[in-house]
C-alpha cells in the first residue's frame, strides 16, 4: 500500500461556480476528479462512500484512502479504519440506527412488512 498522498487542503474562498474551479489536489481521487475533500462534511462523505466509487484501481483506492486521511486529520476527522479494504463493511458512526433496529423502523414507517400480506 502506497503512504504517498496527493491531497492539499483547498485554500480558494468564495463562492464556486463550476467544479472545475478545483484544483486535482483536493479529490481523493485526483486522476478522475472523484470525492472532493474540501471539508470535514465532504471527508466524512468521502468514507461513506469509498466503496461505492467505480472505475478506479486498487493503486488508486490506496492513493485515495491516505488522501482522505490526511484530509481528516487536517480537518479533525478521526479515522478508525487502517486500510481502505476495512471501508464499507460496517458504519463509520456509532449510529444506532445502523444496526438491524433502523431497517426494522424503516420497514414498519413504510408499511412493507414481509409478515404482512398486501392481498385484500
Amino acid at each position: 500500500m502506497t503512504n504517498r498522498t496527493t491531497w492539499n487542503p483547498h485554500t480558494k474562498h468564495g463562492e464556486l461556480t463550476e467544479r472545475s474551479d478545483l484544483s486535482d489536489s483536493v479529490y481523493a481521487f485526483p486522476k478522475q476528479r472523484k470525492e472532493p475533500l474540501t471539508d470535514a462534511a465532504h471527508v466524512k462523505n468521502a468514507l461513506a462512500r469509498f466503496d461505492q466509487v467505480l472505475g478506479v484501481s486498487n493503486a488508486d483506492r490506496d492513493q485515495a484512502f491516505a488522501n482522505i486521511k490526511k484530509a481528516a486529520e487536517y480537518y479533525g476527522i478521526e479515522v478508525e479504519e487502517t486500510d481502505w479494504h476495512e471501508l464499507g463493511r460496517k458504519p463509520h458512526t456509532r449510529n444506532p440506527a445502523h444496526g438491524r433496529r433502523g431497517a426494522a423502523s424503516f420497514r414498519s414507517r413504510s408499511g412493507d412488512d414481509a409478515t404482512t400480506s398486501r392481498d385484500p
